[in-house]
């Protein structure tokens, strides 16, 4: 029986990137263009790119395209069509119709934020593949994610859901972009760093190469920020109660020198009744997360208005 093709894009503010891709996850052709999201004609640029780049894929497909996936930055509409908020980037993305816009005929296409995408991507053919209940996070400049409940996407009023890194963790802390106090993004993100080591490194990168030669200060901020991120597992584990965690996004690049002190963390914090413990697991994905988790979400939608 031959198997479904998909195809799945992610828009991304520097590079978008397309797979077409089966559906027990084997990727046949994979393409890439700069987004070009500055200077006259920015918008359409990057539109004209994601239009081009489907048919040329749907083109290069042996057998038809069941359905379409794009991932991008924002709040997806309702319908799951267009994004519905995305202020100060992409412009011209805000409330697009991708499916007019592709004139694929009756090809569903489906879009979905970025970091839901993530989640899809290990769902449909990754480290949460076979499970129903998932929290994954995005650990990187910030801290995204996404959840899935009884096996769905759970996207929520406004489509809003998943948004794990601004749960606040300190009621006096800093105040994040979303107005929360103390987010765990503050807690382990890049973007926050500077800040969380008085100014003396600027990466994960340079805290672990510091952490690794035994620099105390370094040792410090590193495995404060690993607590951090490990009593706000534990907080989402309460909350949701998944049988997996996932962790994806350039900090697990530190390898064990995350996952280890993390375990040790979440042995202290987290609620085990009947001695049930929540595994912790890195994602599979990196580099092409969200094309394949638009295919996956697109997948997953099949049937459906």
């Amino acid at each position: 029986m031959e198997k479904q093709k998909y195809i799945g894009i992610d828009l991304g503010g520097t590079n978008i990137k397309g797979v077409l891709i089966d559906s027990d996850g084997n990727i046949s052709e994979r393409m890439e263009q700069p987004t070009k999201d500055s200077g006259e004609g920015a918008g359409e640029q990057w539109k004209n790119t994601i239009h081009e780049m489907v048919h040329s894929l749907r083109k290069s497909s042996q057998s038809s395209i069941t359905a379409v996936g794009i991932s991008a930055p924002g709040m997806a509409d309702e319908k799951n069509e267009s994004i519905a908020c995305m202020p100060g980037r992409l412009q011209g993305l805000e409330h697009f119709n991708w499916p007019n816009f592709l004139e694929l005929d009756d090809i569903p296409v489906r879009v979905v934020n970025d970091a839901q995408a993530a989640l899809m991507a290990e769902s449909a053919f990754g480290a949460a593949k076979g499970y129903k209940h998932v929290v994954l996070l995005t650990l990187g400049t910030g801290v995204g994610g996404g959840i899935l409940i009884d096996g769905k996407l759970y996207q929520g009023h406004f489509q809003r859901a998943g948004h794990v890194g601004h749960i606040s963790l300190d009621a006096v802390g800093t105040i994040g972009i979303t107005n929360i106090p103390g987010s765990l993004e503050e807690s382990i993100g890049n973007a926050s760093l500077p800040r969380r080591s008085d100014g003396r490194f600027q990466s994960t990168d340079e805290l672990l190469k510091a952490y690794e030669n035994g620099d105390h200060h370094a040792a410090y901020v590193w495995l404060t920020s690993v607590r951090n991120l490990a009593i706000g597992i534990c907080a989402l584990i309460n909350a949701f109660a998944p049988e997996v965690v996932i962790i994806g996004g350039g900090i697990t690049h530190a390898g064990d020198n995350l996952f280890t002190p993390l375990e040790q963390f979440k042995a202290i914090y987290e609620w085990q009744p009947g001695g049930i413990v929540t595994p912790i697991k890195k994602a599979i994905f990196s580099d092409l997360a969200g094309a394949i988790g638009a295919a996956g979400f697109a997948y997953s939608m099949q049937g459906k208005t």
